[in-house]
């Protein structure tokens, strides 16, 4: 995918890049659509298992800037993979589902706002959204900044004790 389209990708090709029969390709999958749909599985286990390490916490801050981290650090490992399918190919499968598991991930994890005069899906659109874009600014602009400069600046962006994660 960092060559060529997705769409444009033939089975064989995959076949001869894995050095692999097509037989043996199919015993795995029905097609190249299920095999992405592995790929984008194992990045979401992935993820997924790094954002349930984290244990909630009453600072807010702290747990936001750990899911940041988190989402730096699953990038930064498998860039390859998230630019040819975020960039090169503009893959809406896997762009949805970073923004869904971190959606759920911190919806699940927060409760209201410190004053609760915002609802708690907005809020969690809000900050997903903040990370998701910052996040694919960092992919499509070639990493510019490093990762500690991201933190750094997200940092002095984000205020204290925005959410209470207590009963």
């Amino acid at each position: 995918m960092s060559e060529k389209t997705f769409e444009e990708i033939k089975v064989s090709e995959i076949c001869e890049r894995a050095l692999i029969n097509r037989s043996t390709f199919y015993s795995h999958f029905d097609d190249k659509f299920t095999l992405f749909d592995s790929l984008i599985s194992d990045m979401k286990n992935s993820l997924l298992d790094e954002l349930n390490k984290k244990q909630i916490t009453d600072d807010t801050k702290e747990y936001y800037m750990d899911i940041i981290r988190i989402l730096l650090d699953e990038i930064d490992k498998n860039k390859d993979i998230y630019v040819a399918s975020l960039i090169n190919n503009r893959n809406s499968i896997a762009m949805d589902m970073i923004y869904t598991t971190l959606k759920e991930d911190f919806a699940k994890k927060t409760k209201t706002h410190k004053d609760g005069s915002i609802p708690n899906e907005f809020l969690t659109s809000f900050y997903i959204g903040g990370i998701y874009i910052a996040c694919m600014e960092w992919i499509k602009g070639g990493f510019k900044y490093t990762k500690d400069d991201i933190i750094k600046y997200i940092d002095n962006l984000i205020d204290e004790r925005l959410i209470n994660t207590g009963e």
